[in-house]
């Protein structure tokens, strides 16, 4: 019996670094080779789905960025958005006092716990780093709630795999 692959919610800033230009910025310039060293080898081992929401923010900004971001997750599966998606977003926009220019993180999310997914994939740590991250899980225990393991790439791909210490 062949074992079930783990669920990844694919964030915005994952097509956002796979496909930006290369950045003279040591840090981004890190974060885009990790996020296509994943995208290359190790995005095959999940089932990825993303949500009207991902596609919304990668559609902004410069028309050929855009079109790179949208086309690298055209064959991703789409959660479609819902009723229970937008209540619980609104509640951990409270919870966690996340500003109206960040509200899509709760959605991204809210998304995720509703679809019972196992992992959250981003760079954007901002508003829900690891305090953050605290209360949305004690939240959710106390609800019943799944809650999604938030990771970036560089915590899978398999390159270190067989580092040794």
């Amino acid at each position: 019996m062949g074992d079930k692959k783990k669920t990844m919610y694919i964030e915005t800033t994952i097509p956002s670094y796979a496909t930006a230009r290369a950045s003279n910025d040591l840090i981004k310039a890190s974060r885009q080779a990790l996020t296509r060293l994943f995208w290359e080898k190790d995005r095959h081992n999940y089932d990825l789905y993303i949500s009207q929401y991902v596609i919304d923010e990668c559609s902004r900004g410069d028309r050929d960025a855009a079109q790179k971001r949208l086309t690298l997750i055209k064959d991703i599966p789409l959660l479609s958005k819902s009723p229970e998606i937008d209540a619980l977003a609104e509640l951990y926009k409270h919870l966690l006092s996340i500003p109206l220019k960040a509200e899509m993180d709760a959605y991204h999310m809210a998304t995720a716990v509703i679809y019972k997914l196992d992992y959250v994939l981003s760079w954007n740590f901002a508003h829900l780093g690891f305090e953050s991250y605290i209360k949305l899980l004690q939240y959710n225990n106390a609800h019943n709630f799944n809650t999604p393991l938030l990771i970036n790439p560089d915590s899978l791909n398999s390159e270190d795999k067989d580092d040794v210490l």
